[in-house]
């Protein structure tokens, strides 16, 4: 697959180092020639100099060729432009990064196939949504709906007053047969091994543990693993840029009680005048003082998105020992993910990782239509649709020829989630949720084609 990404900042650099990865043909652009010579020499790539307007330029990356165009310079409507260019050039399908998320909502009314921008996508809308979800499932470390929720993706740490650590998968499916969910991936506590649990996989004190699961098994996950659904109304979200003020404008849409924290006083008053249900304050939150004077510790969840990592990390520590519920921090740097629990984070988000999340699924083989990565584990999570020419269709799971680093999670079947066994018999039509981990990907794609 021969893919051209236009703009080499933070988003397009991690997608060239995780595409080149893959094996595939890889031709990155951009007009700041030290940050394409850092590309060039960290990475298995292919760097052009230049302005990806040029035509010339398209020419020489032969975007003819090419079977997907990403446009992600620091420009919307430079990203549009040159998607719209490479698809009349012959690019089979173009992706733009947006941060106007009128853009997106109007997708309904406006055709932006019709100019040549197959997707649009935007790293501070999947990061508000993002956010949204884990308020959603407030005690667990990450969450991810497949079709609106059909099936949930939750993980969660085991302590151990949860009945089924030290008993081996199969054990604990005998002793709670009635349960709607299934382990699909587990971290071992202090490492960063990642299994795909079988029936022999024990679990054990400390793991994080990745279950997909029905609507009525994320009720029973809280009881079986102790967790607590707190109740979130009160958050505090400490930095008023694009992904600070996109989910404060949701959560107040939800009438939920927010205070929006923003150093800046222009922003701050920009945002107090778009949100007028919010309770928007101008001053440092850095600052332990303002935080205590704003009743930090009346919050039941805090969300730190500045640009700077270190001040989201230190701020959600802070929240932390004030005892709120839910901390929620945005980093850059994807070393930190394996610190989160261990310093007291809940959750950490990543732009770049969601943004590869949302189009890894374009060069997934098989007819893929949802996929996501875990924070910090080496596997990934793909929705297929199985045809009727899929090598599965019509088998039961049982006979599949499945490799033992994946696994079938559940099934989507007109809608309905299904935590679906050995006997189950996969039928055209179905929407099939694998994890697995990255060698048998591969494997698990011609299954599907």
């Amino acid at each position: 697959m021969k893919i051209i990404i236009a703009g080499g900042g933070e988003v397009g650099f991690h997608l060239a180092k995780l595409l080149s990865s893959e094996s595939l043909d890889i031709t990155l652009i951009d007009s700041d020639k030290e940050r394409l010579h850092y590309a060039e020499s960290h990475l298995d790539i292919r760097a052009l100099y230049g302005d990806a307007m040029s035509l010339s330029l398209m020419e020489e990356a032969k975007v003819v060729n090419s079977d997907l165009f990403i446009a992600v310079t620091a420009e919307e409507s430079i990203n549009i432009t040159i998607c719209a260019i490479a698809k009349q050039l012959g690019c089979n399908r173009t992706i733009a990064r947006i941060s106007n998320i009128e853009l997106i909502k109007a997708q309904e009314r406006i055709s932006f196939q019709d100019i040549g921008v197959d997707e649009l996508i935007s790293p501070e809308e999947l990061a508000a949504e993002e956010i949204q979800q884990l308020l959603d499932q407030s005690a667990f470390s990450n969450s991810y709906e497949f079709e609106g929720g059909a099936l949930t993706l939750i993980g969660t740490r085991l302590e151990e007053e949860v009945p089924f650590v030290g008993k081996n998968v199969k054990e604990a499916a005998s002793i709670f047969p009635d349960v709607h969910f299934m382990p699909v991936a587990i971290q071992r506590k202090g490492t960063q091994i990642t299994l795909i649990p079988r029936g022999d996989t024990c679990f054990e004190v400390g793991d994080t543990v990745f279950f997909i699961t029905l609507k009525e098994g994320v009720e029973e996950l809280y009881k079986l693993t102790g967790k607590t659904k707190a109740s979130i109304k009160n958050v505090m979200i400490l930095g008023g840029g694009r992904i600070g003020y996109n989910t404060a404008r949701q959560l107040c849409h939800k009438k939920f009680n927010v205070t929006v924290l923003e150093k800046n006083k222009k922003k701050a008053f920009e945002i107090a005048d778009l949100l007028p249900n919010a309770l928007v304050i101008n001053g440092d939150g850095r600052n332990a003082e303002i935080l205590d004077e704003e009743n930090l510790s009346a919050m039941d969840a805090f969300i730190s998105v500045t640009e700077n990592s270190e001040t989201n990390i230190m701020s959600c520590l802070m929240a932390h020992s004030k005892k709120v519920k839910k901390t929620i921090a945005l980093v850059e740097n994807m070393d930190y993910f394996q610190l989160s629990h261990s310093i007291g984070i809940d959750t950490l988000i990543n732009k770049k990782l969601l943004t590869a999340n949302t189009i890894f699924r374009y060069i997934r083989r098989g007819e893929v239509v949802d996929m996501t990565t875990l924070n910090n584990l080496n596997v990934e999570i793909l929705e297929f649709v199985v045809n009727a020419n899929s090598k599965v269709a019509n088998y039961k799971i049982i006979d599949i020829d499945f490799p033992r680093t994946a696994i079938i999670g559940g099934v989507i079947k007109k809608g309905e989630g299904i935590i679906a066994l050995g006997d189950y018999t996969i039928l055209p039509g179905d929407r099939i949720v694998v994890c697995c981990l990255p060698r048998s990907i591969k494997r698990i794609e011609s299954l599907f084609l």
